[in-house]
């Protein structure tokens, strides 16, 4: 059976893997635990929590089930790393966290634990889910009237840019704020690109910034109203533009030379090469 520090097994940590992970964080955050887990804050391992998310989501990415269990655990132990920084200064602990995130759950599903027995499909799920979500917001609110809350504001700020603008439209539009149709969007695409052209011409790198911005933005946009994940298609977009590359590596070392001493002419053709490819064996 593997050890612990101090001789301790695992099975002594606790009877179910429920009780050994809090006690696992209990013992490394104790007086004699781990020196570096002792010092660690919220704002401290924030940043660790968001790059097990992204682990995770690159397991699920890539397939890989060993992984993925692996990095759910590793996502896992930020939790209960959170909760416990929080008991130690008797805010909360996981147990609350846990219990919050059952009845939330159970309150979002009435379909499923309530008397309502109408089926529901994943989209009207997915808008009950919303409409709950905008009621119990409108409950938060209503509990503290000196701060308005506007329907922006619990959008996290620390999401990436691409998945936040997509949240930020997606709020925005279920108070009517919305293009009607695709048309508008792409116009508004053509006009954002218009004035970039514009900005980059002038040399003004504030404008240009701010103008690449409004383009993202109306792109980001369109992909919502056409029902794409904008994240998942820019990963798709990655992942085809690094093997197409990686072919054109590969064809400049079938022809004994390297891509820095070929034209960009020459370049292009071992891409359009790779394209076609992909294509046939498509």
């Amino acid at each position: 059976m593997s050890k612990t520090p101090k001789g301790e097994t695992y099975m002594d940590l606790g009877a179910t893997p429920y009780v050994r992970v809090k006690t696992l964080m209990a013992r490394l955050r104790a007086p004699d635990g781990c020196p570096w887990d002792r010092e660690q804050g919220f704002t401290d391992i924030a940043r660790y929590t968001i790059e097990e998310a992204y682990e995770v989501a690159d397991a699920i990415a890539k397939n890989d089930m060993t992984h993925l269990r692996e990095e759910l655990g590793d996502l896992l132990l930020q939790v209960v790393f959170h909760s416990r920084i929080a008991e130690e200064a008797q805010l909360f602990n996981l147990d609350d966290v846990t219990d919050d995130l059952v009845k939330k759950m159970v309150r979002r599903h009435p379909h499923v634990f309530g008397d309502n027995e109408t089926k529901r499909s994943a989209l009207s799920q997915k808008e009950a889910w919303e409409d709950l979500k905008a009621r119990e917001r409108a409950e938060k609110s209503a509990e503290t009237p000196a701060a308005p809350q506007s329907l922006l504001d619990d959008v996290a700020l620390a999401l990436p840019a691409l998945m936040r603008a997509e949240k930020l439209q997606k709020r925005a539009a279920r108070a009517g704020f919305d293009w009607p149709d695709l048309g508008g969007v792409i116009d508004k695409i053509s006009e954002e690109a218009a004035e970039l052209a514009d900005a980059a011409q002038h040399l003004d790198r504030d404008a240009v910034e701010d103008e690449m911005g409004d383009l993202i933005f109306a792109v980001t946009n369109l992909s919502r109203k056409l029902g794409i994940d904008p994240e998942t298609a820019l990963r798709r977009t990655n992942d085809k533009f690094t093997r197409r590359f990686k072919a054109v590596e590969a064809g400049a070392a079938a022809q004994h030379t390297s891509l820095s001493a070929m034209s960009l002419a020459q370049m292009d053709a071992l891409w359009d090469a790779a394209k076609a490819k992909e294509r046939r064996e498509s």
